[in-house]
């Protein structure tokens, strides 16, 4: 499994001193208090780092949910104890009163934000020399050309950052997402077989989702819990993930993002990496709201095709229009062993 982008990091960081932050905060856990929402009733928990998530746990150990860590929102500077939510939202919240894994928290932001790509003055003039000339050759040319330099520009732990956000305001209609430790092995297993060993591709179950699938900046993958617990066939899975990819390769998740958000929140990515959370929040209920289509079945159909799955299940369960490229003689690779498919159906019991 890839490194987080804040491990990475830390350990480069630690090239040059004796022990590194890493080494410091990899074990470390504290107690805090939770609530799940602004009524919840408050539960004792405890805290510890995951991979590039912050992981709250009840007393036995289950863990009750996941927050991005460079996502994670301090409520109030320089008091005791630190109270933190997940997003600007802010409908879950927590308590630590431990000053260790405060700063913990708080170095793995400094270095983030110090590593976080910062434009200099010769980028400044020539991204200013740029749009000038852009304006002054035709007004239209502008909106397509600074998409273009911004989705070219913006790297990808930066794409998984925003994709991580968008998922946090969407969890308020989708449900949280679902963190079964063994389902979430499954879920890898099943992005490992579609896309193969080197995919970036990150599958995340949620209870609820309309469309079945959608795919998310960064790689992230959003599956409809009801289509896994809807059948026993996994190539239904299969198609709702690989339709998602598909839709994703032809329209980049980021552009949807910036189309809905504007020129101005494009201008101010490309100059400042930065994307207001209003527009996260106005592109997850878009997300959410989004009805489902499948105009694209020569596309789709190829990748069946080229992930060796059979199309007839997932045609068959949603009335696409596929293109059958199998032969009726076709034996196809296991999409998943039988106790990876179970544990990916309880992925969310936990």
């Amino acid at each position: 499994m890839t490194s987080p982008p804040w491990r990475d990091t830390l350990q480069q960081k630690g090239q040059y001193g004796a022990m590194t932050a890493l080494d410091q905060y990899v074990r470390l856990e504290s107690g805090g208090i939770w609530r799940a929402g602004p009524d919840a009733q408050r539960r004792d928990v405890v805290i510890s780092f995951g991979d590039a998530t912050l992981v709250i746990s009840d007393k036995a150990g289950r863990p009750l949910t996941h927050w991005s860590l460079p996502a994670i929102i301090r409520q109030n500077p320089d008091e005791l104890p630190a109270i933190y939510t997940p997003d600007y939202a802010a409908q879950e919240a927590v308590e630590i009163a431990d000053e260790t894994m405060i700063a913990a928290i708080a170095q793995v932001h400094e270095v983030l934000e110090k590593d976080r790509p910062k434009p200099g003055k010769l980028r400044h003039w020539m991204i200013g020399g740029s749009v000038l000339a852009a304006l002054l050759l035709a007004i239209f040319w502008l909106p397509g050309a600074l998409m273009r330099q911004t989705l070219a520009v913006v790297p990808f732990p930066q794409r998984t950052e925003i994709g991580a956000a968008i998922l946090g305001h969407m969890q308020g209609e989708t449900g949280a997402a679902c963190r079964d430790p063994r389902g979430a092995v499954a879920a890898e297993a099943l992005a490992t077989r579609l896309f193969g060993p080197e995919t970036v591709t990150r599958i995340v179950v949620v209870p609820q989702l309309a469309q079945g699938a959608v795919a998310l900046p960064g790689g992230l993958i959003l599956l409809d819990h009801g289509v896994i617990r809807g059948t026993d066939d996994p190539a239904v899975a299969a198609g709702h993930v690989l339709a998602a990819h598909a839709a994703a390769i032809r329209t980049d998740p980021l552009e949807t993002v910036l189309r809905q958000a504007g020129l101005r929140t494009t201008f101010r990515l490309l100059t400042t990496g930065d994307i207001p959370a209003d527009a996260l929040r106005a592109s997850a209920d878009a997300t959410v709201a989004a009805a489902w289509s499948d105009d694209l079945p020569t596309q789709l159909s190829a990748s069946f095709a080229q992930a060796n799955v059979p199309s007839g299940p997932y045609a068959g369960t949603t009335g696409a229009d596929l293109i059958e490229t199998s032969s009726a003689d076709q034996s196809f690779r296991e999409i998943l062993s039988d106790g990876d498919w179970v544990s990916l159906q309880n992925i969310c019991n936990s």
